[in-house]
C-alpha cells in the first residue's frame, strides 16, 4: 500500500513538473496543447476507492491550475474525470478480471485501451475548454482546441503507455 502511494506521489510530481515546464509551452498550430497530466487519473487501478480518486484528481487539477494560470478549470475538469473513470473502466474490463487491474495497453489490449483513453481524453478536453472559454462566440476556434488537444494528448498517452513496462 505505501509503495503504491509513493508511486502515485512520484507520478503526481513528474506529471505536474512536465506539464508546467514543458507541455504548457507547446501550442501546435496555435490550438493544440498536450494535457498529459490526465494520464495519472486514467491509470488508476480498478476498484480504487472513489474518495481517493476524487482527492488525487482534485489535487492534481489544483496544482496544474496554480502553474498554468487557469483558476479552477483543470481542477473541475479533472475531478469530473476522476468521478467517471471507474464507470468507463467497467465498459472495457471484463467482470472476471482482477480486482486490482491497472488499465494499460498490456492489460486491456490495444483497441480497448485506445477507446478508453480517447473517450476520457475527449470528455476532459471538452469540459476543460468549455470552462476556459465560457462562451461559444468563436466556436470554430473552440472546436479546433478541443479536437487538437484531444488528438495530441491521446497520441502522447498511447506512446507513453506503449513504451512503459508491464
Amino acid at each position: 500500500m505505501t509503495i503504491d502511494l509513493f508511486k502515485q506521489l512520484g507520478a503526481f510530481v513528474v506529471l505536474c513538473a512536465a506539464q508546467a515546464l514543458v507541455f504548457n509551452r507547446i501550442h501546435l498550430f496555435g490550438c493544440a496543447t498536450p494535457l498529459i497530466y490526465i494520464y495519472m487519473i486514467l491509470k488508476l487501478r480498478r476498484n480504487y476507492p472513489q474518495w481517493g480518486a476524487l482527492l488525487w484528481s482534485f489535487a492534481l487539477g489544483l496544482t496544474i491550475d496554480a502553474f498554468s494560470n487557469t483558476p479552477g478549470v483543470a481542477a473541475a475538469s479533472l475531478t469530473l474525470i476522476g468521478a467517471v473513470q471507474p464507470y468507463f473502466m467497467r465498459l472495457f474490463v471484463q467482470r472476471d478480471a482482477a480486482e486490482d487491474l491497472k488499465p494499460s495497453i498490456h492489460t486491456l489490449g490495444f483497441t480497448k485501451f485506445c477507446f478508453f483513453t480517447f473517450c476520457l481524453t475527449l470528455l476532459y478536453c471538452t469540459v476543460f475548454f468549455v470552462l476556459e472559454t465560457f462562451n461559444f462566440f468563436n466556436w470554430v476556434q473552440w472546436l479546433l482546441q478541443v479536437g487538437g488537444s484531444t488528438l495530441v494528448t491521446f497520441v502522447m498517452i498511447i506512446t507513453f503507455d506503449s513504451v512503459s513496462k508491464k
